[in-house]
């Protein structure tokens, strides 16, 4: 990529995905611009490159002139920005339909010559998942705006401080069973981090992306319940009790604890998981972006050792452990 852009505008870039784009565009060269609501929170950026070359700035992304001013000068915009359930006005339309929307009227308006949008692999128009249809939206309205955009749709992403192997990683070890939401039938094909982040990089270095949408899978497919029995013996719990809820139950729990502070699961995350998380296989993914994907048994086992019973120094096979 070398310094074929100089100034890159990564919305969303202090989160999860974001900072590794981050880095990624700094190690190139790149001036990277990183709005943010909270642009304090993001001051850790900084050191990914030399002094003043992240730079976190406020922003509102509902308003067209902050995104502008955002923009102004960009050659490369990225969107990462996206919500897993919604909270006052930080509505699904309102972040990742009408926001992704905003910032590509305002990406074109200001010249940049590429645009990525990173999406998600279950954007549908017509699902019944209020998540995936406002993704499916911003995708459409991105393109309407910037017809040359990259859409990029990962699967699942996992990777260090990732919010699904952790998060379940850390109900396994407080937790005396996990749930099996519709039986933990559902497929997933979960992507590294690392991987996404080099799609990006890799779809603005040449023009045969332009335009186009990927689908950004890992190497294998998994069912949910392979994917909890996986995360359970990475920590030393093997035998685990897991308990098994139909859609339905889900559905009524779901509308309960999305009132509780940090929703820990919302009726909206279950409609998602009605459907299969994995790639189609009719559009491009990462192997035509040249990037082998990288396997959880490979990375996850890096990252969950906190949650082992004796620490990190303990064998996820060890007798004291399970």
């Amino acid at each position: 990529m070398g310094n074929r852009y100089s100034n890159a505008v990564v919305f969303g870039g202090s989160g999860f995905i974001g900072r590794y784009i981050v880095r990624r565009l700094a190690k190139t060269g790149a001036r990277v611009v990183v709005p943010s609501r909270h642009p304090g929170q993001a001051a850790y950026l900084r050191s990914a490159g030399d002094v003043g070359q992240v730079l976190p700035i406020a922003i509102d992304i509902n308003d067209d002139q902050s995104v502008a001013t955002a923009v102004a000068g960009a050659d490369l915009v990225v969107n990462l920005i996206g919500i897993l359930a919604p909270s006052g006005r930080n509505s699904f339309d309102a972040v990742q339909h009408q926001a992704a929307a905003r910032i590509a009227r305002a990406a074109k308006a200001a010249g940049a010559k590429r645009f990525v949008q990173v999406s998600a692999l279950g954007a549908d128009a017509g699902s019944n998942s209020t998540y995936a249809r406002s993704k499916a939206e911003g995708e459409k309205a991105v393109l309407a705006a910037f017809p040359e955009a990259t859409i990029l749709r990962p699967s699942v992403v996992f990777g260090p401080d990732d919010q699904f192997f952790n998060r379940f990683a850390a109900m396994g070890a407080g937790l005396p069973c996990l749930p099996l939401i519709g039986g933990g039938r559902t497929l997933m094909q979960p992507v590294y981090v690392g991987d996404v982040a080099d799609a990006v990089l890799a779809a603005v270095e040449g023009e045969g992306a332009q335009g186009r949408t990927y689908e950004l899978a890992g190497p294998r497919r998994y069912s949910f319940k392979e994917l909890m029995q996986f995360t359970v013996n990475q920590i030393g719990r093997p035998n685990k009790c897991m308990i098994s809820l139909g859609f339905g139950l889900s559905s009524l729990l779901g509308s309960f604890l999305q009132l509780l502070p940090g929703k820990p699961l919302t009726a909206d995350q279950v409609e998602l998981l009605k459907v299969d998380n994995v790639a189609g296989g009719t559009l491009p993914g990462l192997a035509d972006l040249g990037i082998e994907a990288k396997a959880i048994e490979v990375i996850v086992p890096t990252y969950l050792d906190k949650f082992r019973i004796g620490g990190r120094f303990t064998r996820p096979s060890d007798k004291a452990a399970s």
